[in-house]
């Protein structure tokens, strides 16, 4: 009898597993434009590199809130840090960047996953950086945002962003940018007058705030 318990609560538990884990390929099509577009008109190395999920690629404006450095946009789809993980090799390596700029976590949290899982995600992609590129690469985890659709969760991501931050500190070559702290009200709650409709995606408000958080890591990066 106890067999059987054990059996149905594992059968109760892989549905859970699977929502953690989705499939990478579904982003398969936005990766082979990145590599399309690439082939017509080939990066140079050393560019800054910005990565990760939705947030990240709706950011239209990048290049000119961060003119004067060369910086590219691959953000993609609604990715979790798996994905990433999953295409470094395409999305990241060939480009041989002068420093990476990663917002994950947002969807991993959304989609059930503890801020430990966050933490762990963000550290594999750290390894993979510096064994494929050179543990002088730096790399730069950008806070999950607040946000109106998601403020239920903001516990566990305020978890997430405390265990990326004191992750950084400890790490050489390894930085955090709290994008979350200027985006909340006085009272602590999120601000609502910088979000779409959807109440996740930002307006160019929210990415004021980005810049103004981003830059001068930008800016100590880029000399």
């Amino acid at each position: 009898m106890p067999q059987l318990l054990l059996l149905l609560l594992c059968l109760l538990l892989l549905p859970l597993t699977a929502q953690k884990s989705p499939d990478p390929t579904r982003f398969e099509a936005e990766i082979r434009q990145f590599e399309t577009a690439d082939s017509i008109a080939p990066v140079d190395p050393d560019v800054i590199l910005f990565v990760g999920s939705s947030s990240v690629r709706m950011w239209k404006s990048l290049q000119d809130d961060l003119e004067g450095h060369r910086v590219i946009n691959r953000g993609f789809g609604g990715s979790q840090f798996s994905d990433l993980n999953y295409y470094a090799n395409r999305l990241v390596y060939p480009y041989h960047p002068k420093a990476i700029f990663v917002y994950e976590g947002d969807n991993d949290i959304a989609a059930g996953k503890s801020a430990r899982d966050v933490l762990k995600s963000a550290r594999k992609f750290r390894k993979l950086v510096a064994r494929n590129l050179g543990k002088d690469v730096p790399v730069v985890f950008i806070s999950p945002k607040p946000s109106v659709a998601r403020w239920e969760l903001h516990e566990e991501y305020e978890k997430a962003n405390e265990l990326l931050e004191k992750y950084s500190e400890k790490q050489d070559n390894v930085y955090f940018v709290d994008v979350w702290t200027p985006a909340l009200q006085p009272d602590g709650t999120v601000r609502q007058d910088i979000f779409l409709a959807d109440n996740l995606h930002m307006t160019d408000d929210g990415y004021d705030i980005w810049e103004a958080a981003i830059e001068p890591m930008v800016e100590q990066l880029d000399r």
